[in-house]
């Protein structure tokens, strides 16, 4: 059998590449890009990466939006234990800590208000502040909308 004769992996140790591969880009002209998210939180990093990839959008001079509906409104929701807001372990508010930062940095997050309600049984109290409750008409016209305008959409389904 042949020998490993590479070192072993240390602490610190670049997992892949240091450097991207292709060079930044920046919105040119401020175009929107929504993401939406249909996905139940806690399930698999998905929703938490859509998250981050709005924040980077943003970041990049994209006027963004996160439509969040069907189980993707449960991210919305104020969590905490023993009070909403407290991090009973690390990363547990992630989610909310992810989108208040992306609100603060001027994007818009939507939610559904008939998946908050008829299908998780929860108020507009219940949201984290900044998100928007929106019409279920709407959600379709947001979409609408948005391909007719020519913007970017990120939208990832969990299977």
């Amino acid at each position: 059998m042949p020998a490993v004769t590479a070192p072993a992996h240390q602490k610190g140790d670049f997992c892949r590449f240091r450097r991207k591969s292709l060079r930044r880009r920046q919105s040119r002209t401020g175009p929107e890009s929504p993401g939406q998210i249909p996905h139940r939180r806690l399930r698999g990093l998905d929703s938490f990466v859509n998250l981050l990839q709005a924040t980077r959008l943003q970041r990049k001079g994209f006027e963004t939006s996160i439509l969040l509906y069907g189980p993707g409104v449960t991210l919305g929701l104020q969590r905490g234990f023993p009070r909403l807001g407290d991090e009973s372990f690390p990363g547990h508010q992630n989610y909310a800590n992810q989108i208040a930062k992306f609100i603060e940095e001027g994007g818009k997050v939507y939610a559904c208000r008939f998946a908050l309600q008829a299908l998780y049984g929860h108020g507009e109290p219940s949201l984290l502040p900044g998100i928007r409750p929106i019409n279920p008409l709407d959600v379709l016209d947001i979409v609408l909308l948005h391909q007719r305008d020519n913007a970017f959409i990120l939208d990832t389904w969990t299977l």
